[in-house]
Protein backbone atom coordinates (compact mmCIF):
# COMPACT_ATOMS: atom_id res chain seq x y z
CA UNK A 1 0.00 0.00 0.00
CA UNK A 2 2.70 2.46 -1.01
CA UNK A 3 0.85 4.56 -3.57
CA UNK A 4 -1.79 7.17 -2.78
CA UNK A 5 -5.31 5.80 -2.44
CA UNK A 6 -8.37 7.83 -3.34
CA UNK A 7 -11.34 7.65 -1.00
CA UNK A 8 -14.84 8.45 -2.20
CA UNK A 9 -17.29 9.19 0.59
CA UNK A 10 -20.84 8.25 -0.47
CA UNK A 11 -22.75 9.04 2.72
CA UNK A 12 -25.41 11.33 1.29
CA UNK A 13 -26.12 9.14 -1.73
CA UNK A 14 -26.07 5.71 -0.11
CA UNK A 15 -27.42 6.95 3.21
CA UNK A 16 -30.43 8.36 1.42
CA UNK A 17 -31.96 4.90 1.34
CA UNK A 18 -32.75 5.42 5.03
CA UNK A 19 -33.80 9.09 4.96
CA UNK A 20 -35.51 9.06 1.55
CA UNK A 21 -32.69 11.38 0.46
CA UNK A 22 -33.66 14.20 2.79
CA UNK A 23 -31.03 15.44 5.26
CA UNK A 24 -31.08 18.20 7.86
CA UNK A 25 -29.38 21.34 6.51
CA UNK A 26 -27.15 21.77 9.56
CA UNK A 27 -26.05 18.13 9.32
CA UNK A 28 -25.19 18.55 5.64
CA UNK A 29 -23.15 21.69 6.32
CA UNK A 30 -21.27 19.92 9.10
CA UNK A 31 -20.66 16.99 6.75
CA UNK A 32 -19.26 19.08 3.90
CA UNK A 33 -17.05 21.13 6.22
CA UNK A 34 -15.60 17.96 7.75
CA UNK A 35 -15.00 16.34 4.37
CA UNK A 36 -13.24 19.47 3.11
CA UNK A 37 -10.83 19.29 6.03
CA UNK A 38 -9.77 15.68 5.35
CA UNK A 39 -7.30 15.54 2.43
CA UNK A 40 -7.44 11.73 2.27
CA UNK A 41 -11.03 11.96 1.01
CA UNK A 42 -10.69 12.95 -2.63
CA UNK A 43 -14.23 12.36 -3.95
CA UNK A 44 -17.72 13.02 -2.61
CA UNK A 45 -20.72 11.26 -4.13
CA UNK A 46 -23.56 13.43 -2.94
CA UNK A 47 -26.62 11.82 -4.49
CA UNK A 48 -28.47 10.92 -7.67
CA UNK A 49 -29.43 12.96 -10.68
CA UNK A 50 -32.78 11.60 -11.79
CA UNK A 51 -35.70 12.35 -14.05
CA UNK A 52 -38.98 12.95 -12.14
CA UNK A 53 -40.65 9.91 -10.59
CA UNK A 54 -44.24 9.44 -9.45
CA UNK A 55 -43.39 9.37 -5.76
CA UNK A 56 -41.76 11.65 -3.25
CA UNK A 57 -37.97 11.36 -3.13
CA UNK A 58 -35.84 13.97 -1.41
CA UNK A 59 -33.29 16.62 -2.36
CA UNK A 60 -30.34 14.30 -2.75
CA UNK A 61 -32.18 11.98 -5.10
CA UNK A 62 -32.44 14.85 -7.56
CA UNK A 63 -29.51 17.08 -6.48
CA UNK A 64 -30.88 20.37 -7.86
CA UNK A 65 -28.39 23.02 -8.96
CA UNK A 66 -28.30 24.76 -5.57
CA UNK A 67 -27.26 21.48 -3.92
CA UNK A 68 -24.50 20.89 -6.46
CA UNK A 69 -23.29 24.47 -6.12
CA UNK A 70 -23.25 24.24 -2.33
CA UNK A 71 -21.19 21.05 -2.45
CA UNK A 72 -18.68 22.61 -4.83
CA UNK A 73 -18.47 25.85 -2.86
CA UNK A 74 -17.93 24.09 0.47
CA UNK A 75 -15.55 21.46 -0.93
CA UNK A 76 -13.73 23.19 -3.81
CA UNK A 77 -10.82 20.76 -3.78
CA UNK A 78 -12.93 17.59 -3.94
CA UNK A 79 -14.24 15.86 -7.03
CA UNK A 80 -18.03 15.94 -6.80
CA UNK A 81 -19.73 12.78 -8.05
CA UNK A 82 -23.34 11.90 -8.70
CA UNK A 83 -24.95 8.54 -9.47
CA UNK A 84 -27.13 7.62 -12.43
CA UNK A 85 -29.19 4.46 -12.55
CA UNK A 86 -28.18 3.09 -15.94
CA UNK A 87 -31.43 1.19 -16.44
CA UNK A 88 -33.52 4.35 -15.82
CA UNK A 89 -31.44 6.83 -17.84
CA UNK A 90 -32.04 7.60 -21.50
CA UNK A 91 -29.50 9.28 -23.75
CA UNK A 92 -32.04 12.00 -24.50
CA UNK A 93 -32.17 12.82 -20.77
CA UNK A 94 -28.48 13.66 -20.42
CA UNK A 95 -28.63 17.22 -21.71
CA UNK A 96 -31.30 18.03 -19.14
CA UNK A 97 -29.85 15.98 -16.30
CA UNK A 98 -26.18 16.88 -16.54
CA UNK A 99 -25.00 19.37 -19.12
CA UNK A 100 -26.21 22.56 -17.32
CA UNK A 101 -24.32 21.43 -14.20
CA UNK A 102 -21.01 20.53 -15.79
CA UNK A 103 -19.11 23.04 -13.68
CA UNK A 104 -20.31 21.37 -10.49
CA UNK A 105 -20.22 17.67 -11.40
CA UNK A 106 -16.81 16.09 -11.98
CA UNK A 107 -17.59 12.37 -12.00
CA UNK A 108 -20.71 10.53 -13.15
CA UNK A 109 -21.05 7.05 -11.71
CA UNK A 110 -23.52 4.64 -13.22
CA UNK A 111 -24.89 1.54 -11.50
CA UNK A 112 -24.62 -1.22 -14.11
CA UNK A 113 -25.87 -4.80 -14.03
CA UNK A 114 -23.25 -6.98 -15.76
CA UNK A 115 -25.84 -8.23 -18.24
CA UNK A 116 -26.32 -4.64 -19.42
CA UNK A 117 -22.68 -3.92 -20.25
CA UNK A 118 -23.29 -3.33 -23.96
CA UNK A 119 -26.17 -0.95 -23.31
CA UNK A 120 -24.18 0.87 -20.63
CA UNK A 121 -21.32 1.46 -23.05
CA UNK A 122 -23.58 3.60 -25.20
CA UNK A 123 -24.47 5.72 -22.17
CA UNK A 124 -20.82 5.93 -21.12
CA UNK A 125 -19.70 7.20 -24.51
CA UNK A 126 -22.35 9.88 -24.46
CA UNK A 127 -21.26 10.99 -20.98
CA UNK A 128 -17.66 11.25 -22.15
CA UNK A 129 -18.73 13.29 -25.18
CA UNK A 130 -20.29 15.78 -22.78
CA UNK A 131 -17.02 16.15 -20.89
CA UNK A 132 -17.64 14.12 -17.73
CA UNK A 133 -15.43 11.56 -16.06
CA UNK A 134 -17.27 8.24 -15.97
CA UNK A 135 -17.29 5.30 -13.58
CA UNK A 136 -19.12 2.04 -14.24
CA UNK A 137 -20.17 0.46 -10.95
CA UNK A 138 -20.69 -3.22 -11.75
CA UNK A 139 -23.16 -4.61 -9.24
CA UNK A 140 -23.55 -8.14 -7.85
CA UNK A 141 -19.81 -8.84 -7.58
CA UNK A 142 -20.34 -12.12 -5.75
CA UNK A 143 -22.16 -13.44 -8.82
CA UNK A 144 -19.63 -12.36 -11.50
CA UNK A 145 -16.38 -12.63 -9.57
CA UNK A 146 -15.53 -16.00 -11.17
CA UNK A 147 -17.12 -15.23 -14.55
CA UNK A 148 -14.02 -14.97 -16.72
CA UNK A 149 -16.08 -14.37 -19.85
CA UNK A 150 -17.57 -11.22 -18.32
CA UNK A 151 -14.25 -9.98 -16.98
CA UNK A 152 -12.66 -10.36 -20.41
CA UNK A 153 -15.34 -8.08 -21.87
CA UNK A 154 -14.13 -5.25 -19.64
CA UNK A 155 -11.26 -4.51 -22.03
CA UNK A 156 -13.92 -3.05 -24.33
CA UNK A 157 -14.11 -0.13 -21.88
CA UNK A 158 -10.57 1.11 -22.53
CA UNK A 159 -10.81 4.81 -23.30
CA UNK A 160 -14.54 4.83 -22.56
CA UNK A 161 -14.61 5.01 -18.74
CA UNK A 162 -12.31 6.43 -16.07
CA UNK A 163 -13.05 3.86 -13.36
CA UNK A 164 -14.34 0.31 -13.20
CA UNK A 165 -15.93 -0.39 -9.84
CA UNK A 166 -16.36 -3.78 -8.21
CA UNK A 167 -19.57 -3.47 -6.17
CA UNK A 168 -20.23 -6.11 -3.54
CA UNK A 169 -23.98 -5.55 -3.68
CA UNK A 170 -24.84 -8.47 -1.41
CA UNK A 171 -21.96 -7.96 1.01
CA UNK A 172 -20.94 -11.56 0.46
CA UNK A 173 -17.42 -11.58 -1.01
CA UNK A 174 -14.27 -12.44 0.91
CA UNK A 175 -10.76 -10.94 0.75
CA UNK A 176 -9.45 -13.72 -1.49
CA UNK A 177 -12.35 -13.04 -3.91
CA UNK A 178 -11.39 -9.36 -4.02
CA UNK A 179 -7.72 -10.13 -4.62
CA UNK A 180 -8.37 -12.71 -7.34
CA UNK A 181 -10.88 -10.47 -9.13
CA UNK A 182 -8.57 -7.47 -9.06
CA UNK A 183 -5.59 -9.38 -10.40
CA UNK A 184 -7.74 -10.91 -13.15
CA UNK A 185 -9.26 -7.58 -14.17
CA UNK A 186 -5.87 -5.84 -14.18
CA UNK A 187 -4.59 -8.42 -16.64
CA UNK A 188 -7.36 -7.35 -19.00
CA UNK A 189 -7.53 -3.56 -18.57
CA UNK A 190 -5.40 -0.57 -17.59
CA UNK A 191 -8.43 1.36 -16.30
CA UNK A 192 -8.27 2.33 -12.59
CA UNK A 193 -10.29 -0.03 -10.40
CA UNK A 194 -12.55 0.92 -7.52
CA UNK A 195 -14.20 -1.12 -4.77
CA UNK A 196 -17.54 -0.54 -3.03
CA UNK A 197 -18.03 -2.99 -0.17
CA UNK A 198 -21.19 -3.67 1.78
CA UNK A 199 -20.86 -4.83 5.35
CA UNK A 200 -23.31 -7.74 5.68
CA UNK A 201 -20.54 -10.11 6.77
CA UNK A 202 -18.58 -7.31 8.49
CA UNK A 203 -15.86 -7.71 5.88
CA UNK A 204 -16.03 -4.17 4.50
CA UNK A 205 -12.69 -3.14 6.00
CA UNK A 206 -10.87 -6.41 5.31
CA UNK A 207 -12.08 -6.47 1.72
CA UNK A 208 -11.21 -2.82 1.16
CA UNK A 209 -7.70 -3.15 2.60
CA UNK A 210 -7.18 -6.23 0.45
CA UNK A 211 -8.37 -4.24 -2.55
CA UNK A 212 -5.84 -1.49 -1.80
CA UNK A 213 -3.03 -4.01 -1.37
CA UNK A 214 -3.99 -5.63 -4.68
CA UNK A 215 -3.82 -2.41 -6.66
CA UNK A 216 -7.25 -0.82 -6.26
CA UNK A 217 -7.10 2.93 -6.92
CA UNK A 218 -10.28 4.19 -5.22
CA UNK A 219 -12.34 2.95 -2.25
CA UNK A 220 -15.91 3.88 -1.28
CA UNK A 221 -16.99 4.40 2.31
CA UNK A 222 -19.67 6.22 4.31
CA UNK A 223 -19.76 7.94 7.69
CA UNK A 224 -20.79 5.36 10.32
CA UNK A 225 -21.31 2.93 7.42
CA UNK A 226 -24.65 4.57 6.60
CA UNK A 227 -26.08 2.91 3.52
CA UNK A 228 -28.63 0.61 2.05
CA UNK A 229 -29.43 -2.48 4.09
CA UNK A 230 -26.52 -3.55 6.26
CA UNK A 231 -24.54 -0.50 5.22
CA UNK A 232 -20.99 -0.01 4.02
CA UNK A 233 -17.42 0.28 5.14
CA UNK A 234 -17.22 3.07 7.73
CA UNK A 235 -15.25 6.07 6.49
CA UNK A 236 -13.90 6.73 9.95
CA UNK A 237 -12.76 3.11 10.29
CA UNK A 238 -10.91 3.17 6.97
CA UNK A 239 -9.28 6.49 7.83
CA UNK A 240 -8.26 5.21 11.26
CA UNK A 241 -6.77 2.06 9.77
CA UNK A 242 -4.79 3.90 7.10
CA UNK A 243 -3.68 6.49 9.64
CA UNK A 244 -2.38 3.78 12.00
CA UNK A 245 -0.25 2.41 9.16
CA UNK A 246 1.23 5.83 8.53
CA UNK A 247 -0.29 6.03 5.05
CA UNK A 248 -2.32 9.16 5.75
CA UNK A 249 -2.44 11.83 8.44
CA UNK A 250 -5.83 12.50 10.05
CA UNK A 251 -6.88 15.19 12.50
CA UNK A 252 -9.49 13.19 14.38
CA UNK A 253 -10.84 16.32 16.07
CA UNK A 254 -12.17 17.41 12.68
CA UNK A 255 -13.68 13.99 12.02
CA UNK A 256 -15.31 13.37 15.39
CA UNK A 257 -18.21 15.91 15.27
CA UNK A 258 -19.66 14.62 12.00
CA UNK A 259 -19.30 11.00 13.12
CA UNK A 260 -21.11 11.83 16.36
CA UNK A 261 -23.91 13.53 14.40
CA UNK A 262 -24.47 10.51 12.16
CA UNK A 263 -24.31 8.18 15.15
CA UNK A 264 -27.40 10.00 16.46
CA UNK A 265 -29.14 9.25 13.16
CA UNK A 266 -28.07 5.63 13.37
CA UNK A 267 -29.97 5.23 16.62
CA UNK A 268 -33.10 6.35 14.79
CA UNK A 269 -32.72 4.42 11.51
CA UNK A 270 -30.70 1.45 12.84
CA UNK A 271 -28.57 0.66 9.81
CA UNK A 272 -25.91 -1.97 10.24
CA UNK A 273 -25.66 -5.70 9.89
CA UNK A 274 -27.78 -8.34 11.63
CA UNK A 275 -28.38 -12.04 11.23
CA UNK A 276 -30.84 -11.60 8.32
CA UNK A 277 -28.37 -9.33 6.51
CA UNK A 278 -25.58 -11.81 7.17
CA UNK A 279 -27.62 -14.61 5.61
CA UNK A 280 -28.56 -12.46 2.61
CA UNK A 281 -24.89 -11.60 2.14
CA UNK A 282 -23.60 -15.13 2.51
CA UNK A 283 -26.00 -16.47 -0.12
CA UNK A 284 -26.15 -13.40 -2.42
CA UNK A 285 -29.82 -12.71 -1.71
CA UNK A 286 -31.31 -9.23 -2.29
CA UNK A 287 -30.82 -7.17 0.85
CA UNK A 288 -33.29 -4.54 -0.38
CA UNK A 289 -36.02 -7.05 0.55
CA UNK A 290 -34.52 -7.56 4.00
CA UNK A 291 -34.36 -3.81 4.48
CA UNK A 292 -38.06 -3.49 3.59
CA UNK A 293 -39.09 -6.34 5.89
CA UNK A 294 -37.15 -4.90 8.82
CA UNK A 295 -38.39 -1.34 8.24
CA UNK A 296 -42.03 -2.40 8.39
CA UNK A 297 -41.51 -4.06 11.79
CA UNK A 298 -44.20 -6.51 10.67
CA UNK A 299 -41.92 -9.51 10.48
CA UNK A 300 -39.84 -11.02 13.24
CA UNK A 301 -36.22 -11.98 12.73
CA UNK A 302 -37.33 -15.62 12.68
CA UNK A 303 -39.71 -14.91 9.82
CA UNK A 304 -37.11 -13.05 7.79
CA UNK A 305 -34.60 -15.85 8.29
CA UNK A 306 -37.27 -18.33 7.25
CA UNK A 307 -37.90 -16.37 4.04
CA UNK A 308 -34.20 -16.18 3.24
CA UNK A 309 -33.74 -19.90 3.81
CA UNK A 310 -36.65 -20.61 1.46
CA UNK A 311 -35.00 -18.47 -1.21
CA UNK A 312 -31.65 -20.12 -0.65
CA UNK A 313 -33.27 -23.54 -1.10
CA UNK A 314 -35.48 -22.35 -4.01
CA UNK A 315 -38.65 -23.19 -2.11
CA UNK A 316 -41.96 -21.40 -2.57
CA UNK A 317 -42.72 -22.17 1.08
CA UNK A 318 -41.69 -24.60 3.78
CA UNK A 319 -45.23 -25.95 4.36
CA UNK A 320 -47.83 -27.40 2.02
CA UNK A 321 -51.39 -27.17 3.34
CA UNK A 322 -54.82 -27.77 1.77
CA UNK A 323 -56.86 -24.96 0.25
CA UNK A 324 -59.63 -23.62 2.48
CA UNK A 325 -63.19 -24.36 1.34
CA UNK A 326 -66.07 -22.88 3.28
CA UNK A 327 -68.74 -25.41 4.25
CA UNK A 328 -71.32 -22.76 5.20
CA UNK A 329 -71.79 -19.05 4.69
CA UNK A 330 -71.28 -16.65 7.58
CA UNK A 331 -73.98 -14.18 8.53
CA UNK A 332 -71.59 -11.92 10.41
CA UNK A 333 -67.80 -11.76 10.62
CA UNK A 334 -65.84 -9.74 13.18
CA UNK A 335 -62.21 -9.09 12.24
CA UNK A 336 -60.19 -8.50 15.40
CA UNK A 337 -57.16 -6.23 15.19
CA UNK A 338 -54.34 -5.55 17.62
CA UNK A 339 -55.33 -2.09 18.83
CA UNK A 340 -55.86 -1.28 22.50
CA UNK A 341 -59.60 -0.92 21.93
CA UNK A 342 -59.86 -4.65 21.23
CA UNK A 343 -58.78 -5.37 24.78
CA UNK A 344 -60.66 -2.44 26.29
CA UNK A 345 -64.00 -3.56 24.82
CA UNK A 346 -63.43 -7.33 24.76
CA UNK A 347 -66.17 -7.95 27.33
CA UNK A 348 -68.73 -6.35 25.01
CA UNK A 349 -67.69 -8.46 22.03
CA UNK A 350 -67.96 -11.60 24.17
CA UNK A 351 -71.53 -10.70 25.06
CA UNK A 352 -72.30 -10.01 21.40
CA UNK A 353 -70.90 -13.38 20.35
CA UNK A 354 -72.83 -15.26 23.02
CA UNK A 355 -76.04 -13.62 21.83
CA UNK A 356 -75.08 -14.32 18.20
CA UNK A 357 -73.43 -17.76 18.22
CA UNK A 358 -73.27 -17.89 14.41
CA UNK A 359 -70.90 -14.88 14.36
CA UNK A 360 -67.45 -15.84 13.08
CA UNK A 361 -64.30 -14.29 14.57
CA UNK A 362 -61.29 -13.67 12.37
CA UNK A 363 -58.10 -12.77 14.23
CA UNK A 364 -55.84 -10.56 12.10
CA UNK A 365 -52.96 -11.37 14.42
CA UNK A 366 -52.53 -13.51 17.49
CA UNK A 367 -52.33 -10.74 20.08
CA UNK A 368 -55.79 -11.23 21.59
CA UNK A 369 -56.71 -14.82 20.72
CA UNK A 370 -56.56 -15.83 24.36
CA UNK A 371 -59.20 -13.21 25.32
CA UNK A 372 -61.86 -14.87 23.17
CA UNK A 373 -60.82 -18.51 23.34
CA UNK A 374 -63.65 -19.42 25.74
CA UNK A 375 -66.29 -18.58 23.13
CA UNK A 376 -67.93 -21.45 21.20
CA UNK A 377 -68.02 -19.38 18.00
CA UNK A 378 -66.02 -20.53 14.99
CA UNK A 379 -62.70 -18.68 15.00
CA UNK A 380 -59.97 -18.24 12.41
CA UNK A 381 -56.36 -17.31 13.12
CA UNK A 382 -54.69 -15.51 10.21
CA UNK A 383 -51.04 -16.46 10.05
CA UNK A 384 -48.25 -14.79 8.12
CA UNK A 385 -44.53 -15.30 8.35
CA UNK A 386 -43.67 -15.72 12.02
CA UNK A 387 -47.14 -15.04 13.42
CA UNK A 388 -47.25 -18.74 14.26
CA UNK A 389 -44.16 -18.22 16.39
CA UNK A 390 -46.06 -15.63 18.43
CA UNK A 391 -49.08 -17.92 18.61
CA UNK A 392 -46.96 -20.75 19.96
CA UNK A 393 -46.40 -18.82 23.18
CA UNK A 394 -50.10 -18.96 24.10
CA UNK A 395 -51.03 -22.32 22.55
CA UNK A 396 -50.85 -24.24 25.87
CA UNK A 397 -53.67 -22.03 27.15
CA UNK A 398 -55.93 -22.43 24.11
CA UNK A 399 -58.74 -24.79 23.30
CA UNK A 400 -58.47 -25.29 19.54
CA UNK A 401 -61.61 -27.34 18.93
CA UNK A 402 -63.38 -24.48 17.10
CA UNK A 403 -60.26 -22.92 15.51
CA UNK A 404 -58.87 -22.99 11.98
CA UNK A 405 -55.68 -21.30 10.84
CA UNK A 406 -55.50 -19.55 7.48
CA UNK A 407 -52.45 -18.68 5.36
CA UNK A 408 -52.14 -16.49 2.27
CA UNK A 409 -52.00 -18.37 -1.05
CA UNK A 410 -48.74 -20.03 -2.01
CA UNK A 411 -46.09 -19.20 -2.96
CA UNK A 412 -45.49 -17.38 0.31
CA UNK A 413 -42.22 -15.47 -0.03
CA UNK A 414 -41.90 -14.98 3.72
CA UNK A 415 -42.41 -18.68 4.33
CA UNK A 416 -44.50 -19.80 7.29
CA UNK A 417 -43.73 -20.82 10.85
CA UNK A 418 -46.35 -23.33 12.00
CA UNK A 419 -46.34 -24.96 15.44
CA UNK A 420 -46.94 -28.71 15.25
CA UNK A 421 -50.18 -28.40 17.21
CA UNK A 422 -51.92 -26.40 14.47
CA UNK A 423 -50.62 -27.95 11.23
CA UNK A 424 -53.59 -30.32 10.95
CA UNK A 425 -56.07 -27.44 11.20
CA UNK A 426 -54.22 -25.04 8.85
CA UNK A 427 -55.39 -24.11 5.35
CA UNK A 428 -54.37 -21.64 2.67
CA UNK A 429 -56.56 -19.28 0.68
CA UNK A 430 -57.14 -20.19 -2.94
CA UNK A 431 -56.42 -16.66 -4.17
CA UNK A 432 -56.62 -12.98 -3.26
CA UNK A 433 -59.38 -11.51 -5.38
CA UNK A 434 -60.22 -8.08 -3.96
CA UNK A 435 -56.86 -6.35 -4.51
CA UNK A 436 -53.97 -6.54 -6.98
CA UNK A 437 -50.34 -6.44 -5.88
CA UNK A 438 -51.41 -7.00 -2.31
CA UNK A 439 -48.87 -6.51 0.49
CA UNK A 440 -47.89 -9.23 2.94
CA UNK A 441 -50.56 -8.40 5.47
CA UNK A 442 -52.74 -10.18 7.99
CA UNK A 443 -55.54 -7.81 7.04
CA UNK A 444 -55.31 -9.00 3.43
CA UNK A 445 -55.87 -12.56 4.63
CA UNK A 446 -58.73 -11.53 6.91
CA UNK A 447 -60.58 -9.58 4.23
CA UNK A 448 -60.24 -12.37 1.66
CA UNK A 449 -61.39 -14.96 4.18
CA UNK A 450 -64.52 -12.93 4.92
CA UNK A 451 -65.22 -12.90 1.16
CA UNK A 452 -64.68 -16.65 0.93
CA UNK A 453 -67.14 -17.07 3.81
CA UNK A 454 -69.69 -14.98 1.89
CA UNK A 455 -70.17 -12.88 5.02
CA UNK A 456 -73.21 -10.63 4.95
CA UNK A 457 -71.88 -8.29 7.66
CA UNK A 458 -68.18 -7.56 8.11
CA UNK A 459 -67.19 -5.72 11.28
CA UNK A 460 -63.82 -4.36 12.38
CA UNK A 461 -62.92 -4.54 16.05
CA UNK A 462 -59.72 -3.05 17.49
CA UNK A 463 -58.46 -1.41 14.32
CA UNK A 464 -57.49 1.80 16.07
CA UNK A 465 -54.97 3.02 13.48
CA UNK A 466 -51.56 4.42 14.27
CA UNK A 467 -50.76 7.80 15.76
CA UNK A 468 -48.54 9.36 13.09
CA UNK A 469 -47.05 11.81 15.58
CA UNK A 470 -45.75 9.21 18.00
CA UNK A 471 -45.19 6.17 15.81
CA UNK A 472 -43.67 7.42 12.55
CA UNK A 473 -42.20 4.03 11.66
CA UNK A 474 -45.69 2.58 11.36
CA UNK A 475 -46.80 5.12 8.76
CA UNK A 476 -46.24 2.68 5.89
CA UNK A 477 -48.22 -0.09 7.60
CA UNK A 478 -51.04 2.34 8.31
CA UNK A 479 -51.08 3.45 4.66
CA UNK A 480 -51.18 -0.18 3.52
CA UNK A 481 -54.10 -0.92 5.84
CA UNK A 482 -56.01 2.06 4.48
CA UNK A 483 -55.39 0.91 0.90
CA UNK A 484 -56.67 -2.55 1.78
CA UNK A 485 -59.74 -1.08 3.43
CA UNK A 486 -60.43 1.07 0.35
CA UNK A 487 -59.96 -1.88 -2.01
CA UNK A 488 -62.19 -4.12 0.11
CA UNK A 489 -64.97 -1.54 0.08
CA UNK A 490 -64.48 -0.92 -3.65
CA UNK A 491 -65.00 -4.64 -4.24
CA UNK A 492 -68.60 -4.14 -3.12
CA UNK A 493 -68.26 -5.15 0.52
CA UNK A 494 -69.82 -3.26 3.40
CA UNK A 495 -67.51 -2.57 6.31
CA UNK A 496 -68.42 -1.26 9.77
CA UNK A 497 -66.18 -0.62 12.75
CA UNK A 498 -67.50 -1.49 16.20
CA UNK A 499 -64.75 0.45 17.99
CA UNK A 500 -63.12 3.88 17.44
CA UNK A 501 -60.75 4.00 14.48
CA UNK A 502 -58.40 6.46 12.78
CA UNK A 503 -59.02 4.73 9.47
CA UNK A 504 -61.68 6.13 7.18
CA UNK A 505 -64.05 5.16 4.40
CA UNK A 506 -66.44 3.10 6.49
CA UNK A 507 -69.15 3.69 9.08
CA UNK A 508 -68.37 3.43 12.79
CA UNK A 509 -70.98 2.37 15.33
CA UNK A 510 -70.69 1.28 18.94
CA UNK A 511 -70.40 -2.37 19.92
CA UNK A 512 -72.66 -1.45 22.84
CA UNK A 513 -75.45 -0.48 20.46
CA UNK A 514 -75.53 -4.11 19.34
CA UNK A 515 -76.13 -5.51 22.84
Amino acid sequence: MEKKINICDCTLRDGGYYTNWDFNEDTVNMYFNAMNDIPAITHLEIGYRSMPKNEYLGEYFYCPQYILKMAKDLCPNKEIAIMLNEKDTKIDDLDELLVPYKGYIDLVRTAVAPANLDRARILGKELKKRGFKVAFNFMYMSKWVTDISFIKKLNQLEGEVDYIYMVDSFGGVYPNDVKDALLTIKREVSIPIGFHGHNNMELGLANSLTAIESGCEIIDATITGMGRGAGNLKTELLLTSLNSKGLINIDFNKLNPVVAEFEKMQKQYQWGTSLPYMISGAYSLPQKDVMGWIAKRRFTTESIINALQNRKNHLSDNHEVPVFKSETDAKSVVIIGGGPNAQKHAHALKLFCKENPDTVLIHAGSRFVELFNELPNLQFYCLLGAEGYKLQKVLPKLNLHNVKCILEPSPRKMGTILPDQIISRTFELRKISFVNNYPDSLLTIAFQLSLDLNAYNVFLFGFDGYDMKTDEQMVEVSKENQVLIDEFIDSGSTLISLTPSNYHGFKTISIYSKL
